[in-house]
């Protein structure tokens, strides 16, 4: 439990801050609980999307998007009346390609499948949304941590909040010690250097959601790095059941508890 002077700490007002800058960006126009659908084109061969306007088809290592001015789509913010090949949108949603009006049609490729994300601002998940629940920063929780490198990446097979298995790249592990005892989170890491984890624990679908993400920095030199779990997150797919979030890979369920960071959605 977070003591007056621990909430008075510059570290606490940085997750503060952290956790308020959460909040805005889940909430946002094009946030995670914007999104209404992701549609596999696989699943719709003769290329319409129930509620998604033109004609979607793939052709090779792109998309061919077929409209006409009654579609009311618009490509690099120009009117489409007639067909554009698209690749795969790589950028915030808000600046992807395909639009109309406020909603945001999101190329998506994975696994070489292909799928549009339609994100609309009007989604009643973004208009029910009050907060994420958050346990208040609690210093014990941020921990010293050993980052140990693969020789080469893995990739190993998971399940996806879809229900479909994928694979998930890993680069090594972290370890870090709760109560003197050792635990390790397998981990991937990102082009910038920092890290990810997809983990669970003993709180996991009770007092927290399911699973969460966690994205310590990149390690030092010598592979010492900051494990907060302050600053554990919901995975997208808390906020919208349209995500396609990987499960934890074998390892990464941890046996304790981990009573601190983002825990659930709230709805208002």
């Amino acid at each position: 439990m977070s003591t007056d002077a621990q909430q008075d700490s510059e570290e606490f007002h940085a997750w503060q801050r952290w956790h308020e800058g959460r909040i805005v960006a889940v909430a946002a126009p094009h946030g995670p609980l914007s999104l209404t659908g992701t549609h596999w084109l696989a699943d719709h061969p003769e290329g319409r999307i129930p509620a998604v306007p033109g004609l979607w088809r793939e052709d090779g290592d792109e998309v061919v998007l077929t409209a006409g001015p009654e579609d009311g789509l618009t490509v690099d913010t120009e009117p489409l009346a007639g067909e554009i090949r698209l690749g795969a949108d790589r950028g915030p949603v808000d600046t992807s390609r395909v639009a109309q009006g406020e909603r945001r049609l999101v190329v998506l490729s994975r696994e070489g499948l292909w799928a549009v994300r339609d994100f609309d601002p009007r989604s009643p998940a973004r208009h029910s949304f009050r907060t994420i629940d958050a346990t208040p920063y609690d210093p014990a929780w941020s921990l010293e941590g050993t980052f140990r490198p693969y020789d080469s990446g893995r990739t190993v097979r998971v399940e996806n909040a879809d229900g479909r298995e994928r694979g998930l790249g890993l680069a090594g592990e972290i370890a870090f010690t709760v109560d003197g005892t050792e635990h390790t989170l397998r981990v991937a890491v990102e082009p910038d250097g920092s890290l990810w984890a997809v983990f669970a624990d003993a709180t996991s679908g009770d007092s927290s959601y399911r699973f969460r993400f966690l994205r310590p920095p990149a390690p030092d030199g010598d592979g010492r790095v900051r494990v907060d779990f302050n600053r554990a997150l919901l995975p997208p797919c808390a906020f919208a059941d349209h995500f396609i979030c990987p499960f934890p890979p074998p390892g990464n369920t941890l046996t304790v508890a981990v009573p601190a960071g983002e825990r659930n959605r709230i709805d208002g």
